[in-house]
């Protein structure tokens, strides 16, 4: 099939034929890496959530402490003090057995990751629980309602309700923030584009990239509108 003229400025059939395919397998590492690191994130960030608000300061500190540092630094900062600085122990992890974790760039990025996303989830949740009114506590407690009860039934769909656009904007800023994956040999999305452009020079493989991570995000923010416009459509 000719491509027009104008297209080769974004469209080399040569580029394409060779480097097509890796941009594809790396449009799915990048999927695979946000969305297990997400996951993760999630379920760690609900058990911080519950340390941030318990009434035991030993409990509530360390907390604080751990959002404090993950949301105050940036994220590349911990990525390269993680892989570079703690895993350069290469003869303790040896011995302890988890030099194949340490080893790994590919389980690097997903640990640090899934800690970082877990601060902002985490922050997030804190947030939108806060916001529901002291009076659906009170109702709760004047019906007879247990503390297990009341959270499961009445508190919790609540806060999700209002936690979920920003949880989606969540999601979409570690689809962003994964590049960063590239700097320590993951060939995700940008890591392949890095390695055709150090083959060819040519700059449209960035604009490939572009392109890529804009589907990406497209998908994430329609798939949560549709879910928002489901759990509301009570409210409406």
């Amino acid at each position: 099939m000719m491509i027009p003229d104008f297209l080769h400025f974004i469209i080399n059939p040569d580029i394409l034929s060779r480097y097509g395919p890796k941009f594809i397998d790396g449009f799915f590492v990048t999927v695979k890496l946000v969305a297990l690191s997400y996951t993760v994130g999630f379920f760690l960030s609900i058990m911080i959530t519950f340390a941030w608000r318990s009434k035991h300061s030993f409990l509530r500190l360390p907390a604080r402490i751990y959002i404090y540092f993950f949301r105050g630094s940036p994220l590349l900062a911990q990525l390269f003090l993680f892989y570079y600085g703690i895993g350069s122990f290469s003869v303790f992890w040896k011995s302890v057995g988890l030099w194949w974790f340490f080893q790994s760039s590919w389980w690097c990025c997903l640990f640090i990751f899934a800690l970082n996303t877990a601060a902002y989830q985490a922050e997030i949740f804190r947030g939108s629980m806060q916001s529901v009114p002291n009076g659906q506590y009170e109702a709760a407690k004047a019906l007879g309602l247990s503390r297990k009860t009341t959270f499961i039934r009445v508190i919790l769909p609540q806060s999700m309700i209002m936690a979920l656009r920003p949880l989606g904007n969540e999601f979409i800023l570690m689809i962003k923030a994964s590049a960063v994956a590239s700097l320590v040999t993951v060939y995700d999305l940008m890591g392949v584009a890095k390695l055709a452009y150090s083959r060819t020079f040519d700059f449209q493989v960035y604009i490939w990239a572009a392109v890529l991570y804009l589907i990406i995000v497209e998908i994430v923010r329609r798939l949560i509108g549709v879910t928002e416009r489901r759990l509301t459509r009570h409210l409406r």
